[in-house]
């Protein structure tokens, strides 16, 4: 029986997922597993779960900046920040849905991931979209023009929606199994669940779902 493939779930405008997108194709390829890169709206996510963004809190934006910029270099990526931030991703996040082969499909996610955090010149216009096409040997003109096809923009809206009601609360989450992980510092409790190794037992986590609450914060 095959096993299921790990869903990345991400949206362009986090640091953490092209940070965690940089280890997810050597993860999958040590446990046998396809790599499904999932496009989703950050902000839908947010929206559907009460939250915002860290780039939303002026003093956590800075602070986001410096960390990962800290963990590109013990990784040896390259990383450097697009010309803003936040931006509007959908066009990305669009035209990155509209590839159904999922090798060409991470191909371009490598490809604008780079653009934005790799020290590239940004992902949120036609033009550098185009650019990102071609450098991944994709067709740029044909799925431009898809992305603006009602289909395009659903499943990008489906893959969110489908995110949220599996329990994701913000990006880079991966789903595996069922099983979710947040977070790039989240890829070594992954890579124990994949081996079997999970020292989470059911037991432990009923415990946690059934804690009372004493106190709230208004």
């Amino acid at each position: 029986m095959a096993l299921a493939p790990l869903r990345f779930c991400f949206d362009y405008l986090s640091p953490y997922a092209y940070l965690a997108w940089t280890r997810m194709p050597a993860l999958a390829a040590r446990h046998g597993r396809v790599l499904e890169p999932v496009p989703v709206l950050l902000a839908g996510v947010l929206n559907a779960t009460g939250n915002i963004g860290p780039a939303e809190v002026p003093a956590k934006r800075g602070y986001i900046f410096k960390h990962t910029f800290r963990i590109a270099h013990e990784l040896g990526v390259p990383f450097g920040p697009p010309p803003s931030h936040p931006f509007v991703p959908l066009l990305a996040l669009r035209v990155t849905a509209a590839v159904d082969d999922l090798e060409a499909r991470a191909r371009l996610v490598s490809t604008l991931f780079a653009q934005v955090w790799g020290g590239g010149n940004g992902a949120e216009t036609p033009e550098q979209v185009a650019t990102a096409l071609q450098a991944a040997g994709l067709d740029a003109p044909s799925l431009l023009a898809a992305a603006q096809r009602q289909d395009i923009k659903d499943r990008v809206r489906r893959n969110t929606d489908e995110a949220i009601a599996a329990g994701a609360f913000g990006v880079p989450t991966v789903i595996a199994d069922g099983e979710l992980f947040f977070g790039l510092d989240s890829l070594g409790h992954l890579e124990l669940f994949l081996r079997g190794e999970d020292p989470l037992k059911s037991e432990f986590l009923e415990r946690w779902k059934n804690l009372p609450a004493t106190a709230s914060r208004r």
